[in-house]
């Protein structure tokens, strides 16, 4: 199975996903974003793009890569990883069915004013451009085709752990297909 947390920067997707694998058992974190900086080191260089979600190679990367991983280790994936395009997530979820992979994807989502106030104290990767410059394509994607395809969870007033908890709960339950 794989858990897919979405979800704007400074949600706390890494960090739920990392207190979830510790409530999951036999499962493993796995950073879809990898995948793109692998296919970013390829020489002469891909096609300029802003974003590598938007090369064709990397969506079907991703899929056969968790396919692999499940296959040799068996369990859970949990994959924290920001998709906005629904064009994209279809056609992951699409070549994971194709696998016979369930998956759960779970939208992590937080008002505005608290994912400004998350990503501006972030010790760790900072008030960086590039994620602030993602809030407003989320939150047209939120209001668009994320809601209606998702499990949201609001974070606005829960902790990681909690958030975690929550989603360990929903998976205890009949799982879905989205």
């Amino acid at each position: 199975m794989i858990v897919w947390l979405n979800g704007p920067h400074g949600v706390g997707k890494t960090t739920t996903s990392g207190m979830l694998q510790q409530m999951i058992s036999n499962s493993r974190v796995f950073d879809a974003e990898k995948v793109g900086e692998m296919l970013l080191e390829i020489t002469p260089r891909l096609p300029a793009t802003d974003d590598f979600q938007h090369w064709a190679p990397w969506r079907p990367l991703v899929v056969e890569t968790a396919r692999h991983v499940l296959a040799f280790t068996g369990g859970t994936l949990i994959v924290p990883m920001t998709i906005l395009v629904e064009e994209y997530w279809h056609e992951i979820r699409d070549g994971l069915a194709e696998h016979d992979i369930p998956v759960r994807h779970f939208v992590l989502h937080s008002d505005a004013a608290t994912l400004r106030r998350r990503i501006e104290r972030d010790s760790v990767l900072g008030p960086a451009g590039f994620r602030r410059m993602d809030l407003e394509p989320y939150a047209r994607a939120y209001r668009g085709w994320l809601y209606d395809q998702t499990e949201v969870v609001n974070t606005t007033r829960l902790t990681a752990a909690q958030v975690a908890r929550h989603i360990a709960a929903a998976l205890a339950q009949e799982p879905t297909v989205r």
